[in-house]
């Protein structure tokens, strides 16, 4: 384990106190990114479920509109009116945040301030369905644009869910675990530590007072022995 290579000192139990502290309030602020996060994301792919429905909708509008204009006209006639585009449309491309993730914002610009000027061809010639069939597919752009922001933030917010998710994982189940764990080790090693110390304080201890009380013994023997020699001399 992590706890046994580490040095036991009040140091480092302070340090891994400190790292604990730390670890759990990361761990409780990126649980809280992690749920917001899912908040947004379903959000996202519920928008998306109902961008992709109108726009395959518009999609099977438009075909079936176009179907109807080349069964009015020509196949030469149709390809001729169809051969050069008359609008042109620029994309921008912006970013904005959500939750430290930079989701695409596509912002569409048309050549002609009109967005309706969409037909190179003249009206005397070809039949009112293709027209229809036309403003069909140009009505769904905006919302093919949007669809496509939709399905890019997801990715990105998906990928940025597994990446919080993995270090929620780390933190919970192996940084904060070894944490408590050197914690305990550390305060057991200290605590053997101290009573080792007590125990040899009160074996000096102990030897101290034995020594004392044999310097006492032998003294009171000289006292005993002087006296007698005292007494001695003295008959």
């Amino acid at each position: 384990m992590a706890a046994t290579q580490v040095i036991p000192t009040r140091m480092e139990l302070s340090r891994t106190k400190a790292k604990l502290s730390m670890a759990l309030r990361g761990h409780k602020l990126l649980k809280d990114k992690r749920d917001e996060l899912m908040r947004q994301y379903f959000d996202l792919v519920r928008e998306n479920m109902r961008l992709r429905r109108k726009v395959e909708a518009g999609i099977r509008k438009a075909n079936v509109n176009f179907v109807i204009a080349r069964a009015g006209m020509d196949a030469e006639t149709l390809n001729t009116a169809m051969m050069a585009p008359k609008q042109a449309v620029s994309l921008d491309i912006g970013t904005k945040n959500a939750m430290g993730v930079e989701i695409p914002v596509f912002t569409a610009k048309t050549k002609t301030a009109d967005a309706n000027d969409i037909y190179s061809y003249g009206f005397a010639f070809t039949s009112g369905d293709l027209d229809g069939a036309v403003k069909s597919l140009a009505d769904v752009f905006p919302d093919m644009l949007k669809l496509a922001e939709a399905e890019k933030a997801c990715r990105l917010m998906a990928a940025e869910i597994e990446k919080t998710r993995r270090r929620v994982n780390a933190l919970e189940h192996v940084t904060i675990p070894d944490a408590r764990a050197t914690i305990k080790y550390i305060t057991m090693k200290l605590d053997e530590n101290e009573r080792s110390t007590q125990i040899r304080l009160m074996k000096v201890k102990d030897m101290m007072l034995e020594d004392a009380h044999h310097y006492r013994e032998k003294n009171e023997e000289r006292l005993d022995e002087a006296e007698a020699r005292f007494e001695a001399d003295g008959a």
